[in-house]
């Protein structure tokens, strides 16, 4: 199938005219930093037994707000973060500036501003459906020391959970044509594309975090498909969703469940 054809082309193209991927978050930050949830610390023990924390770089591609950066901080790595939106650069820059072995830098999968075989380990997660896989995996074998690895990481939403099919319901009502791409696009059928010849390896986790209400909305603002809280739209959203919140809170909380997947490897 043609690059123009196939379901990240058409993603990326349905943004274009918001600014293209780099700015999709930018009026979001606040709502995604504030709802989206960490991840389990046993992927983090697992990539330390992997590797060599206290020496390996790091390079967390798509690194967003930086939740995904602090576990690997957490667990001794040192982390470049790479983000291509200044925004949320600027937002983990506020949130992690002083954790040791921290810095960021403006990129993108298709750009690493880093020299040729010298990067350890290459995270990303949340990030892989708005890569160009071709030009990602290309760069990435380029900035990876010769036993370098990737781990593409994911939070997939429980979908059978009552929560998240309530929730389903608001994002298919307001969500239109770039929630449908982006669905179409999340089927991972371009992971196994990525990593060529080489078999990944999977992990799987049990994961949730807890929201109050305001938690909960701004969950659900901080998807890239959902409109502006101040548009009738995102008014009428946001009703939907605390209407959900009654329903399923207990003591002031609704618990948020996913399955984390952790698939790493060597592009072959």
């Amino acid at each position: 199938m043609a690059e123009a054809q196939d379901t990240g082309s058409r993603l990326r193209s349905l943004y274009a005219g918001d600014g293209g991927v780099r700015s999709v978050f930018s009026p979001k930050v606040a709502d995604y930093a504030a709802s989206r949830p960490d991840y389990p610390a046993a992927l983090f023990e697992l990539l330390a037994r992997r590797g060599r924390p206290a020496t390996d770089l790091v390079a967390d591609v798509g690194a967003g707000t930086g939740l995904f950066t602090d576990g690997l901080l957490r667990h001794g790595f040192r982390v470049v973060a790479v983000e291509p939106n200044a925004e949320m650069r600027r937002e983990a820059d506020r949130r992690l500036g002083g954790a040791a072995g921290f810095r960021s830098v403006d990129g993108s999968a298709e750009a690493l501003p880093f020299a040729a075989s010298s990067i350890d380990l290459i995270t990303a997660a949340q990030a892989f459906h708005w890569f160009e896989v071709e030009r990602a995996r290309a760069e990435f074998l380029r900035v990876l020391r010769p036993s370098g690895q990737v781990a593409l990481v994911w939070n997939d939403r429980v979908l059978d959970d009552p929560l998240h099919a309530a929730l389903d319901e608001v994002f298919a009502h307001f969500g239109g044509a770039k929630r449908g791409a982006l669905v179409a696009h999340e089927d991972r059928s371009k992971v196994p594309r990525f990593f060529g010849a080489v078999r990944a390896e999977e992990f799987t986790w049990p994961h949730a975090h807890r929201l109050d209400e305001p938690g909960l909305l701004a969950l659900v603002f901080s998807r890239s498909y959902m409109p502006g809280r101040a548009t009738p739209a995102g008014g009428e959203a946001a009703e939907g969703t605390r209407a959900i919140f009654r329903r399923f809170a207990a003591g002031g909380l609704v618990e948020v469940r996913y399955r984390t997947v952790l698939f790493v490897g060597r592009p072959g």
